[in-house]
């Protein structure tokens, strides 16, 4: 019996060992029977039913990257985007896996794709202000070249039936431009379970984002927030809707629940959400806020119940002009906030808020806060309500009413980094309707005080101190007309310096003003109280004005009514502007008011490298910073050592954080373009100009001097003199900015009697518009009309150009010119090789890329050539010469030259030459949509 046992345990373990020797051999050998047909199958699926680019280093077949699944890895994948975004990164990820249905493998000799494994990617959606997508990368079976032509034949080869989707660590980013939404997702765990294969199905999602960040035209509203999700969602495969069920989210921990449904359109999408997070506590409300409160939190007492409702519902299509609804709606009862051991809590907090924005329309934007009020001790509160409707015309009901001892508030919210003390009082009623263009105004009574006011930071050691704010505002008829502010006093110390303002403002219809400014403020110390340490404003300002008269007095003329007087002196500022990516750093500006004019008695200031000493005066000063559309007029005086142009480039690299959003856009889109110079808008000012040396593009400047100025947008010169290789240039030009990245000129230069060498070496346009100069030595001069638009990096785009003018050869040797050599070989005459060409006037004019020359006659070795013809910035020539024979050239017989400058074609005794097709240029979108090429037509 013993021995029985032990044969038969012997033959168990044998078989055991064979079966898992077998096992192990077929996971190990499986792989290397398919490799081939797997690699080929992946790409058989990218060619089909992709519309874009997929790249991978390597593939792999193994059973152990995803045991137990046999998976196909692409190893370093990149998936471009659909159109317009072709050149865009959509997917990169260091590994894709395919999970592979081995029945079918091994049985149907198909490749059945059933799971997806994506690891350490990027997954990078984009929208543009148009609604179109980079994600419509999917052939539809319709749309496939090779498509079988019978609908009921059996599928064959690979095919997509999912059962699982896990992602691993990837960075999910959403950017729609057409909704202004930005979604950063990083560290984003995925997986979801489902039996994908079907049209309709269930998919059970398990997700994980370590840091979610969520932007609305370009405010965070969610920064680094940790996100946990349990989801099921009902997915319609035919119409890509998705049908929330069951779908639990965690923002930090604020619970919330969504349901609704989402279609993904071609283009655009069809929403009905809502997310609900009910009772939940006002702590947990409030851990949805920006990092940097979350240890206030922490240390904070807070108690309270809050619902939250947000609906977001309607169909988007930009094309359609389609956009959702959105409302939302926010209660918070019975909540108080009482910091560590405040002497007192902020106690009876109540909100109730609902807010609904119509198509995305701020116009139609509907404000509903039907209460906001809480208690601070037994005498402070604090009493708020505002029914408003529109924006730009917006209806107010509105009411703030209340008294608060700014440093028990301060106590009980703990603000670290703010000590602030005070009487604080409000009682303002508004009701009515708010336009600037019917020039009405809410009927309103009531004001705002604070007395005794005092503020310190954690930024600066010392407090502003003796803040004094009194501010009535009074409006009985609801017009512009009957509108009176009156602030008085208004005053504050700091650093020992007083600072005092008293003004009264009435009719805004012809705003009548009438305001004393005077004090000494450290700006730079200043700015330090309410900002970080380290932060590059410093400065000096000392007022002493006194503002009286009406917005009509000026712009009608009637400046005797004006009473207009004092100083502003400005020492070591530095301000920005957002069209421009570098800081101005004034050193020096004293400013002087008289009536109508604003005086610059003495200003220096400084932009990178560049230089401006300035004096002269501003017109229409107060009404331009009161009025939206106001312009600003001026004449002054301008020297400087050194300008930059490249620097004031609007893509370029600057501390310049604020710029407008067409520019960040801008620089997403072209990282590697310098950009154009963008300028002011509503500006009317001359500039009688003196500037030792001018850089850009490389070109170097010397001595320009003449009259400049900004005028209906854009940059003139006007009768300009400058120095450049030697030789006095004058200009008269017009530049207009369009965009970012696009600009347009319109100029007339002449030079005369400078080295065409140099010309050539030195300046780009003349290179490329006089490419046989490369072989020219001697004096030119040229007399030249072009305009045309600039590219992204201020540079000219030639197919635009258009113009012409005339280029004098005063003394030109010509040596070592493929085409004369050419000539000279063809006709075996070694004397057509160099000529030396003087006295020639050669006029021209461009249009499409084309340079089209009329006939010129030189003498050279006793013959008299006459050129004409076209040729183009990239070389194609289609050039007829008439050689005449000596003497007088009388007689003479036809020459046809073509080919390239490099490469040219002589062709004598013939008169056919080959036609030259303009490029075509798009410019509404400044893009070259074809270049010049040779005809197929001949030419006579």
């Amino acid at each position: 019996m013993p021995n029985t046992f032990k044969h038969t345990a012997l033959k168990v373990l044998k078989i055991t060992g064979i079966s898992i020797a077998v096992i192990l051999f077929l996971l190990f050998i499986i792989p290397l029977l398919f490799p081939g047909k797997i690699a080929s199958e992946v790409k058989k699926i990218a060619n089909e039913r992709l519309d874009t680019k997929l790249d991978f280093t390597k593939s792999k077949l193994s059973f152990f990257t995803h045991f137990p699944s046999l998976t196909v890895s692409l190893d370093n994948l990149s998936l471009t985007g659909s159109k317009p975004f072709s050149n865009d990164t959509l997917l990169s990820a260091e590994q894709v896996g395919f999970g592979i249905d081995i029945k079918k493998l091994f049985f149907d000799n198909e490749v059945k794709i059933n799971k997806l494994y994506v690891s350490d990617a990027l997954i990078n959606v984009m929208v543009n202000e148009k609604g179109q997508a980079n994600y419509n990368i999917y052939v539809a079976p319709e749309d496939r070249k090779d498509e079988k032509k019978d609908p009921n034949a059996p599928e064959e080869g690979t095919a997509i039936r999912l059962e699982r989707i896990d992602l691993e660590n990837c960075h999910v980013k959403y950017n729609d431009r057409s909704a202004k939404i930005l979604v950063d997702a990083k560290g984003f765990n995925y997986v979801g379970k489902g039996n994908l294969s079907e049209d309709i199905f269930d998919l059970a999602t398990d997700a994980r984002i370590e840091n979610l960040d969520f932007f609305y035209d370009r405010t965070g509203y969610i920064r680094k927030k940790e996100v946990r999700a349990d989801l099921i969602t009902r997915i319609n495969t035919n119409s890509l809707s998705f049908i929330l069920q069951k779908n639990e989210l965690r923002i930090n921990k604020l619970p919330l629940k969504f349901t609704g449904l989402f279609t993904i359109l071609r283009d655009g999408y069809k929403i009905n959400i809502k997310a609900l997070s009910e009772n939940t506590t006002v702590k947990d409300l409030l851990s949805v806020m920006p990092p940097e409160y979350l240890t206030w939190l922490e240390k904070t007492e807070i108690s309270g119940k809050s619902d939250l409702l947000l609906t977001f519902k309607g169909d988007y299509n930009v094309s359609k002009k389609q956009k959702p609804n959105l409302a939302f709606n926010l209660k918070i009862n019975e909540g108080s906030v009482n910091h560590k051991d405040a002497p007192v809590p902020l106690k009876d907090f109540q909100m109730d808020l609902n807010a609904i924005l119509p198509s995305l329309d701020t116009e139609q934007l509907l404000v509903n806060l039907r209460t906001l009020k809480f208690k601070v001790g037994e005498k402070d509160y604090f009493n708020a309500y505002l029914h408003s409707k529109g924006l730009s015309e917006m209806t107010i009901d509105a009411s703030i009413k209340g008294a608060l001892d700014l440093a028990v508030v301060d106590a009980a919210l703990g603000l670290s980094d703010f000590d602030v003390k005070g009487i604080l009082k409000t009682d303002l009623q508004a009701k009515g309707l708010f336009s600037t263009s019917k020039k009405l105004f809410p009927k309103t009574i009531g004001g705002i005080s604070l007395r005794n006011g005092w503020l310190k930071t954690s930024y600066y050691p010392n407090p502003i101190t003796n803040i004094t704010f009194v501010a009535n505002m009074l409006n009985k008829a609801g017009t512009f007309q009957d509108l009176i502010v009156a602030v008085a006093p208004a005053s504050f110390t700091f650093e020992g310096n007083p600072v005092y303002v008293n003004a009264t403002l009435s009719d805004f219809s012809d705003l009548a003003y009438n305001a004393k400014i005077k004090g000494e403020l450290n700006v730079g110390r200043i700015y330090q109280v309410f900002s970080q340490k380290g932060l590059d404003l410093t400065g000096y300002a000392k007022a002493d004005l006194s503002l009286k008269g009406k917005q009509s007095y000026a712009t009608t003329g009637q400046y005797d009514k004006l009473d207009n007087k004092g100083t502003l002196i400005l020492k070591n500022i530095k301000a920005t502007s957002e069209l421009f990516p570098k800081a101005f750093f004034i050193k020096q500006g004293n400013f002087r008011f008289q009536n109508e004019k604003m005086w610059f008695e003495k200003f220096n200031a400084s932009y990178g490298k560049s230089d401006f000493d300035i004096n002269g005066y501003l017109l229409n000063t107060i009404n331009y910073f009161l009025e939206s559309n106001g312009t600003l007029s001026g004449n002054f005086n301008l020297k400087s050592k050194l300008i930059n142009v490249d620097e004031f480039m609007a893509l370029e690299k600057g501390e310049n954080k604020d710029r407008t959003i067409a520019v960040e856009y801008a620089k997403e889109d072209h990282p590697k373009m310098s950009g154009v110079v963008i300028i002011p808008k509503n500006l009317n000012v001359s500039l009688n100009a003196n500037a030792d040396k001018v850089e850009y593009n490389g070109l170097v400047i010397n001595k320009l001097n003449g009259k400049t100025g900004i005028k209906k947008e854009g940059f003139y010169l006007e009768n300009i003199n400058f120095n450049i290789i030697d030789c006095i240039v004058g200009i008269n030009a017009f530049y207009k900015d369009e965009s970012p990245t696009a600009a347009n000129f319109d100029a007339h230069f002449t030079a005369k009697d400078f080295d065409v060498q140099r010309a050539y070496k030195e300046i780009p346009m003349f290179h490329d518009m006089v490419s046989a100069a490369e072989k020219a030595h001697g004096i030119i001069s040229v007399d030249y009309k072009v305009k045309g638009d600039l590219d992204g990096n201020m540079g000219p785009i030639y197919a635009s150009l258009n113009g012409g003018g005339t280029i004098n050869l005063r003394d030109v040797k010509v040596k070592g010119l493929k085409l004369f050599d050419g000539i000279s070989s063809k006709t075996g005459q070694d004397g057509l090789n160099n000529p030396d060409m003087k006295g020639i006037e050669i006029k021209s004019t461009i249009d499409k890329n084309l340079i089209n020359v009329e006939p010129f006659t030189f003498s050279v070795a006793g013959f008299r050539p006459t050129i004409k013809g076209t040729t183009s910035f990239d070389g194609l020539l289609d050039l007829r010469m008439r050689l005449g024979l000596p003497l007088f050239g009388l007689i003479g017989f036809p020459i046809v030259i073509t080919g390239t400058h490099e490469d040219p074609k002589i062709k004598i005794f013939s008169k056919t030459g080959q036609e030259i097709d303009p490029a075509v240029y798009d410019k509404k979108r400044n893009k070259v949509i074809k270049k010049e090429k040779v005809s197929t037509s001949k030419t006579k």
